[in-house]
């Protein structure tokens, strides 16, 4: 019986542990078969292997990796995992991260680059890029474009080491620089789609307000308003980080990820040459020793020069100039709302105006009627009068009265003429 009870568990454990193992290739094979659908991708994506179940930790996220030969890989990592790989830190995660959804941001490290523009989030290296949430509905385009484009950009090579490297750095733009030219196109273009969209629906509207002002007019036109607001805000953050970036030469010598790794990989051969030539004699080599080292240093700042940023700065302004045009384009319509609302209130002005005058002389007309009351009112008292006793004063007193009323009436209605508070 003791035994009988210890084997039991065990059982049932071995049984649980397999059908977590099936669980995973099938999860694996769902994600493999969405990125899969396109049927015009000719690049081969790269599957996950799924040889032991890993343990799903509750801050994973879904992330993708392209390499520069265009192969992508599906796979869910943790914060820990990003970190030890792309060696940022960990409040770079948080850029990324929900909090800073709206904002944008392009910040380099030294062996990556941190891309948060719009709904584009990635990560940068010089040999791949890791992109966060890559099955959202905005990233897909900028999924698309980095299959189609990367293959033929970035042909199968190995960094080589000394002035060919260099001479191939400036003959074409680098890995991380291609992919920043996607993710900015991408991003361009879907902010002029919704300015366009925001043109096309707006200026109908403030023409029907222009001709009917009414609640409903008012009120799209106060929803277009805030739309408006929104979008210039979110294109304004994208054209700032790019100015920012353009303003400072450092910054942009520190996107340069590849010359950094080529510099690194040149600097480990000069140590290691450094370190054998000195492992031959201390004495009379302490001059080449040092000259050695002069000359690694004369390596590192031909490749770290900060004024060698023509390539990323002229890629920089040619989006920050498509930008400003659609900041332009934005501000066009918020100034033709502006206008629309100073003709619409130039309206209710005019209105209210004509409103006044004709409340002004229905008082005189007023006036003029209660002075003949007064005078009616005054003849019917019970008092003895002597005009009383006159046969036919009726007629004459009562034409008189209201020929004078009536009098009074024109030279009042003149006299507000005359101080301008009629139109004429």
């Amino acid at each position: 019986m003791g035994k009988g009870s210890v084997s039991f568990p065990r059982k049932i454990l071995r049984r649980r542990n397999k059908k977590s193992t099936e669980m995973q290739p099938l999860q694996t094979d769902h994600i493999n078969n969405i990125i899969n659908s396109n049927p015009n991708n000719s690049v081969g994506v790269v599957p996950t292997s799924s040889a032991k179940p890993k343990k799903k930790t509750g801050n994973a996220r879904l992330w993708m990796k392209f390499n520069q030969f265009g192969e992508s890989e599906v796979s869910e990592l943790d914060k820990s995992a990003i970190i030890k790989r792309v060696s940022i830190p960990a409040r770079d995660l948080r850029i990324l991260g929900p909090v800073f959804s709206q904002s944008s941001n392009i910040l380099a490290r030294e062996k990556a680059m941190v891309v948060n523009l719009e709904f584009i989030k990635a990560i940068v290296t010089a040999e791949e890029v890791l992109l966060l949430d890559p099955l959202c509905q905005e990233v897909i385009p900028f999924v698309e474009q980095l299959k189609q484009q990367l293959p033929h950009n970035s042909q199968p090579k190995t960094h080589e080491v000394g002035a060919e490297a260099a001479e191939g750095l400036q003959s074409e733009l680098p890995f991380e620089f291609q992919v920043l030219e996607i993710a900015l196109e991408v991003v361009c273009t879907y902010l002029d789609s919704n300015v366009a969209d925001l043109e096309r629906n707006a200026y109908p509207v403030l023409d029907e307000l222009a001709r009917n002002v009414s609640t409903k007019n008012l009120e799209l036109v106060r929803s277009l308003k805030s739309t408006l607001t929104r979008l210039l805000a979110r294109v304004q953050k994208v054209r700032d980080e790019l100015e920012h970036l353009l303003d400072d030469n450092e910054d942009m010598a520190q996107l340069y990820l590849t010359r950094k790794f080529i510099q690194n990989q040149q600097s480990e051969a000069l140590m290691g040459t450094m370190g054998s030539n000195s492992n031959v004699t201390i004495g009379p080599n302490l001059r080449r020793l040092d000259s050695n080292k002069s000359a690694s240093l004369i390596t590192s700042n031909r490749f770290d020069d900060h004024d060698d940023v023509e390539d990323l700065e002229m890629l920089l302004e040619a989006y920050f100039m498509q930008l400003d045009g659609t900041r332009n384009k934005i501000l066009s319509v918020r100034e033709y709302i502006d206008d629309t609302e100073d003709y619409v209130n130039i309206q209710l002005d005019n209105q209210r105006n004509e409103l006044i005058q004709l409340q002004l002389t229905l008082t005189i007309a007023s006036f003029a009627i209660a002075v003949e009351t007064l005078i009616a009112g005054t003849f019917g008292m019970n008092i003895p009068c002597l005009l009383y006793r006159i046969e036919g004063i009726f007629g004459p007193i009562v034409g008189g009265s209201s020929a004078g009323c009536f009098l009074m009436f024109l030279l009042m209605l003149a006299y507000a003429r005359w101080k301008k508070l009629l139109g004429s």
